[in-house]
This record gives structure tokens, C-alpha cells and sequence, in this order.
């Protein structure tokens, strides 16, 4: 397990994503041959329609692919590593990963429902239209982290060092961020509705129309009754 006291607040202020290096050219991925295994490692593959789904892995390394219709849900991954990758259009559903990195690496409309990366870290990574209802990010530390147009609806960012990381259009409601790190965090037009652990947004930047509807949140978190009536 990586020492959470070397890395805690390694974050930073949120910039923009690095870009993933793609490969002059890929080679076609074919099944079994380059299914994951232990202490595999898969450079300039294409995935396209492959079915991964179910597998399990150790220390796997995989830079500079493309995934495309790829099913890898139900996946799980210790200490795998993803460097220079695309991934678009694929099932992530479920997929549990543990002390693992994404470094340039773009997510564009992939289903990621129940999605797990625990322990571990995001640098220059983009997710963009993507359904991370039921999410978990648990101890990870968001390096130019990016979110745009994403359901995370009931995500838990637990102890999680967001402070390197932006969320634009995105559905957060009911998300958790109890005893996160976030400052420098950024948050437009984004739903707020029944987050938890707002004791912890401690210099989030928030943009003025969500500030409103955080405002209420954070009065009942506070304690703090709000009443229409005019009492004057």
C-alpha cells in the first residue's frame, strides 16, 4: 500500500490535463493473447470490442493503448499502471482497482457505474461524459484531474486529495467527501444536492449559482435552520 503521509496533499492547484501521447501506430489487440495477466505488460495495442470483463491482475502495465467498445467490467487490478491511454465507449462498470496510477489518460463516454480506484493516483486524467454514479475514490490522489459532464451521483471521495482536481457539469448529488483534502478544488455548474462531509471543503472554489444551493446543504450540515417566513 503507498505511504498516505508521503502523498497526502501532493495534489496541487488544479491545472489543465496533459494530454495522452498516442503511439505512431497500434497494433490489434487479439484475445487470449494479450488479455491482462500478472506482471503483464501491453504497449501500442488497439481494443476494440474486446471482452475483458471478469479478469483479474497484478502489477500490469499498459501504456499507450486504445480501448473501444471494450467491456472491462467486473475487473480487478492490484498495483496496475495506465500511462498515454484512450478510453472510449467502454464498460467500466465494477471494475476495482488498489494501489494504482492513470497517468495522461482520457475516458470518453464509458459506462463506470460502481467503478473502484482505491489507494491510489490520477495524473493528467480526463473524464469526460461519463456515468461514475456509485463510484468509489477512496485515499486517491487527483493530479490535474478532470470531470466534464459526468454523473457521479453517490461517489465517495473519502480522505481522497482532490485538490488537484475540476469538476464542470457534472451530477454530484449525494456524493460523499468526508475528511478530503480539497483545496483548490473547482466546481462549476455543477449539482450539489445532498452531498456529505462538507466540513471538509475547506478552500473548494465553488462558482456563484452552486454556491447558492450549496449554501443550504452546508446550513443543514451546520445545524442551521432556514425559514421562509418573515418574522418582522
Amino acid at each position: 500500500m503507498v505511504d498516505r503521509a508521503r502523498r497526502r496533499g501532493g495534489g496541487g492547484a488544479s491545472r489543465t490535463p496533459a494530454k495522452p501521447r498516442p503511439p505512431s501506430s497500434l497494433e490489434l489487440a487479439v484475445l487470449p493473447d494479450h488479455r491482462f495477466d500478472h506482471e503483464g505488460t501491453y504497449r501500442r495495442l488497439g481494443y476494440v470490442d474486446a471482452d475483458l470483463s471478469g479478469g483479474a491482475a497484478e502489477s500490469v502495465e499498459v501504456e499507450q493503448c486504445r480501448f473501444r467498445g471494450t467491456d472491462l467490467s467486473t475487473t480487478t487490478l492490484d498495483r496496475a499502471r495506465f500511462t498515454d491511454c484512450l478510453v472510449e465507449h467502454s464498460n467500466l462498470a465494477n471494475l476495482r482497482a488498489s494501489d494504482s496510477s492513470w497517468a495522461r489518460v482520457r475516458v470518453v463516454a464509458s459506462r463506470m457505474t460502481g467503478f473502484t480506484w482505491a489507494d491510489g493516483s490520477l495524473r493528467d486524467v480526463v473524464f469526460d461524459e461519463c456515468r461514475l454514479d456509485l463510484s468509489g475514490w477512496r485515499f486517491t490522489d487527483f493530479h490535474a484531474v478532470a470531470f466534464t459532464g459526468c454523473n457521479l451521483a453517490r461517489a465517495d471521495f473519502y480522505r481522497a486529495d482532490l485538490s488537484g482536481a475540476r469538476f464542470v457539469g457534472c451530477d454530484l448529488t449525494g456524493a460523499q467527501f468526508s475528511q478530503a483534502t480539497m483545496k483548490g478544488t473547482r466546481f462549476v455548474n455543477c449539482t450539489l444536492a445532498g452531498i456529505g462531509g462538507l466540513t471538509s471543503w475547506d478552500g473548494a472554489v465553488v462558482q456563484g449559482q452552486d454556491l447558492i444551493a450549496l449554501a443550504y446543504e452546508l446550513a443543514g450540515a451546520l445545524g442551521i435552520g432556514i425559514s421562509d417566513e418573515d418574522d418582522s
